[in-house]
């Protein structure tokens, strides 16, 4: 579940996770003494389901024992495996030269990027969104053979190509809008450049706590989940609250999906610096993440 940022929180303004040895490495890279790492390629979806209320989107609580955004909500996800880019993969729906185009990447990235955020749903959330042929998608994915299929994707035993071969199975990259990207800032020691998809739960399938990193999973509608993290109930790192405001204005799963060719895929990364004694964290676009830090290190 990357999002971008690491260590434990302070006490958040709203809902926003921050941790407190952001001022130091901010200072460090300010100052050249702090190399940025190489951001690892990820992918996420918002996994959406039609209520009587509207759509509420499937998300997780990281364990609070978690170094990495401990107690915070995210969406099903994770880092790439290079294994993704193989050409095996059974495919359906907009071509690999498509998904390069939309991703703003080459056709073997995108491939690596929309397999990594399917891949990703199965292992964490038990839903898979691939079929028989281009136009179905598989029913229940909760027994035995599945649950071992899954349990060796996740120890990478099994390549996700692998995994669609072994049972006859095409990716249906139809079944995935692409929504936002955003990329860890330059200051934290473990970096993503992730992409977050959208996505409606199939007919016949149902989510489940797949993750050994999260200790609770919810359906929430994106108001009520925005709103718990306006008042401080629900902790979340920008991308994710950012993205949860977004679906906001959609009535239905189908709606959020057709949007998804009309979103910015600019990537978002956060930027620092120095202003009157303060450091200034800021996130281009989205101003209601600004932090101003006092040299004393509290924001």
């Amino acid at each position: 579940m990357p999002n971008g940022q690491h260590g434990q929180q302070q006490p958040p303004a709203g809902g926003q996770w921050y941790p407190p040895e952001w001022p130091d490495r901010i200072r460090a890279l300010m100052d050249g003494s702090l190399v940025p790492v190489a951001p690892r390629r990820a992918a996420t979806v918002m996994l959406l389901r039609d209520t009587p209320a509207g759509p509420a989107v499937h998300m997780l609580r990281r364990k609070a024992s978690m170094a990495f955004a401990g107690g915070a909500y995210a969406y099903p996800g994770g880092g790439v495996d290079p294994r993704d880019e193989d050409h095996l993969v059974g495919w359906a729906g907009p071509s690999r030269d498509d998904w390069a185009a939309r991703l703003a990447t080459d056709p073997r990235t995108a491939q690596a990027i929309v397999c990594g955020a399917v891949r990703e749903t199965f292992e964490e959330a038990g839903v898979l969104l691939a079929g028989e042929s281009p136009d179905t998608v598989v029913g229940d994915t909760t027994g035995d053979d599945w649950e071992a299929d899954r349990v060796a994707l996740v120890a990478r035993e099994l390549s996700f190509a692998e995994f669609l071969d072994r049972r006859g199975l095409l990716l249906r990259s139809d079944l995935l809008g692409a929504w936002a990207r955003w990329i860890t800032p330059e200051f934290e020691p473990r970096r993503y450049d992730t992409w977050f998809f959208v996505a409606a739960l199939p007919e016949g399938q149902r989510t489940r706590n797949a993750s050994t990193e999260a200790d609770r999973t919810v359906w929430i509608r994106p108001a009520d989940a925005a709103s718990g993290y306006d008042k401080g109930e629900l902790l979340m790192m920008p991308p994710t609250i950012s993205t949860l405001r977004s679906l906001e204005p959609y009535g239905s799963a189908v709606d959020a999906l057709a949007a998804a060719t009309a979103q910015d895929l600019t990537p978002v990364l956060a930027e620092a610096t120095l202003e009157n004694g303060e450091l200034v964290l800021s996130w281009p676009g989205h101003d209601e993440f600004t932090k101003h830090v006092r040299l004393g290190g509290t924001p």
